[in-house]
């Protein structure tokens, strides 16, 4: 069974979060750069099976400036066999089309049984990822996944929905999605980040996956403007002096909101 996590570097929540208002990216030197959470449950589940089933091969897979190297490492630390770093120019600020494009032929190179990645990001929020990645791979798919369990065919799970839940099957190969609900990361241990050192880690670039960024025949988003989120203004204030109700109704009516 060979695994394939996708993990992402991403500024701490704890941080700050401001835009390069020149570039409209993300000013990723404003705060600290991290493992996103989601991503670190999506290898726990990895992790967790492997150490049930010997012969799991698992391999953390980013799309990420070279920068976030030690951050991906951190995977091969808590137990990762491989891991594999998309790095190019070209991909400063790609949309969803283009990462999921990027994405899917590395998939495609490094081989997999089952693909898994958390169900949005805590930077991009996009959502939408591992449904992209699953249709360029024409494999079945399992998003927002709040339990996972994994056969030798087949991963199953549990899937909230309006008024309940679902139970959803997908025949492997197949791509997943996991929610927060799945456990915490582990801690990476010393042994395994001396181990993380001498691990296979390769980078490859646009090129070496047959991506062209600047294809036109691709759908791409383009930005067109960006802006600072203007400050709060100070709300409306109504005193009861006998007729704070008129004056609500009139206030609601005046924004359009009754």
């Amino acid at each position: 069974m060979k695994i394939i996590v996708l993990v992402k570097e991403v500024p701490d929540t704890y941080g700050d979060r401001k835009l390069d208002l020149e570039t409209g990216l993300a000013d990723r030197a404003a705060s600290e750069s991290v493992l996103d959470e989601i991503s670190g449950r999506a290898l726990e589940v990895a992790l967790s099976y492997a150490d049930k089933n010997a012969g799991t091969e698992v391999v953390v897979l980013s799309m990420a400036p070279e920068s976030a190297q030690a951050t991906i490492r951190k995977g091969l630390a808590m137990g990762a066999g491989t891991a594999v770093q998309i790095v190019d120019e070209a991909l400063l600020g790609a949309d969803l089309g283009l990462s999921a494009e990027a994405l899917a032929a590395a998939i495609r190179e490094i081989g997999f049984d089952l693909v898994i990645a958390g169900n949005q990001s805590t930077d991009g929020s996009g959502g939408v990822l591992p449904s992209m990645i699953a249709e360029l791979l024409d494999v079945p798919q399992a998003t927002s996944l709040n339990s996972v369990e994994i056969t030798d065919t087949a991963v199953s799970g549990e899937r909230a929905i309006d008024g309940g839940t679902a139970n959803v099957t997908a025949q492997l190969p197949a791509v997943i999605s996991i929610t927060e609900r799945l456990p915490d990361a582990r801690f990476p241990n010393f042994k395994g980040i001396m181990a993380a050192k001498k691990k296979p880690y390769e980078t490859k670039t646009l090129a070496d996956l047959g991506v062209d960024a600047a294809d036109p025949a691709a759908s791409r988003s383009i930005m067109i403007a960006v802006s600072e989120k203007p400050a709060r203004s100070a709300g409306t204030k109504i005193v009861d002096e006998g007729d704070a109700g008129v004056k609500l109704a009139e206030f609601l009516i005046q924004n359009r909101l009754a």
